[in-house]
């Protein structure tokens, strides 16, 4: 332990048990000093995120709505009085009808279309407004993408479109908060065995191909991911905003699979 984090503030957003991307993440900040807040939405979530909170010596829980404005206003205020200032933010939310990532994109539906940008994306907006005023000397707001934004991924369908949307939401969130000394990035592992990839159609068989093709021949670990997200959330990332920073082996830098495989 380095103590990178001591006495940084944060809120993880998006844990849903202890294989979520946003639990490795809260357990490299936590083993890196960071004090910690975790949000959850409803009872069956709380139960599975306290103890796991508990394990990390946290026991500030929120209960949160993302869609529902006087829920998020009541989270950030009970962040407000209880620490008076936050340091950093882990957005891993993200939700679409997984019925609709096993066809085709051109069957998406306006509701499910809706839905699934405004949890992935415009949550992330959202959740910076709140954020960003107690942030009073600079602070990091980070959320989490995938390759399916900008290259087409079978049966990630209208999720790539919410994700792409969200990567451009980083690079503006950035403009608008750096001059606060607010550093906005994302963190785009590859596939995980994780309860969001497990349902998304052909899961298995992406994790293979990936594992198999990457310059690494590795996937993302959680912990590999969350010692990308410390080092964007402490003082080493002072000066990297508006990045959307890749653990995936380097899978994105082919353009082929390795020869071996074709």
């Amino acid at each position: 332990m380095a103590d990178l984090m001591r006495g940084k503030r944060g809120l993880i957003m998006g844990v849903a048990n202890d294989r979520s991307i946003a639990w490795g993440i809260a357990k490299a900040m936590a083993t890196e000093g960071a004090e910690l807040a975790f949000s959850y939405q409803g009872e069956a979530f709380g139960k599975r995120v306290e103890p796991l909170a508990e394990s990390l010596g946290s026991d500030f829980l929120v209960d949160v709505d993302v869609m529902n404005d006087e829920s998020m206003d009541a989270a950030f205020g009970l962040i407000g009085e209880r620490w008076g200032a936050l340091d950093f933010v882990v957005h891993a939310i993200a939700y679409s009808d997984k019925n609709e990532l096993t066809g085709r994109f051109i069957n998406t539906t306006r509701d499910n279309f809706k839905n699934s940008l405004c949890i992935s994306c415009f949550s992330f907006i959202d959740v910076a407004r709140r954020a960003a005023p107690l942030m009073k000397n600079g602070g990091t707001l980070l959320t989490l993408t995938y390759q399916g934004s900008n290259r087409v991924t079978p049966y990630y369908n209208v999720m790539g479109v919410a994700k792409a949307a969200l990567e451009s939401s980083v690079r503006y969130l950035a403009n608008d908060l750096g001059p606060d000394g607010i550093r906005v990035n994302a963190i785009s592992p590859g596939p995980m065995k994780t309860l969001a990839g497990a349902a998304i159609g052909g899961a298995r068989k992406t994790f293979r191909l990936t594992e198999a093709n990457a310059p690494l021949r590795a996937n993302a670990t959680l912990e590999a991911v969350g010692g990308t997200a410390v080092y964007l959330a402490s003082d080493y990332g002072a000066c990297t905003t508006g990045e959307i920073v890749r653990v995936d082996g380097g899978f994105h830098v082919l353009s082929m699979p390795q020869p071996e495989n074709l």
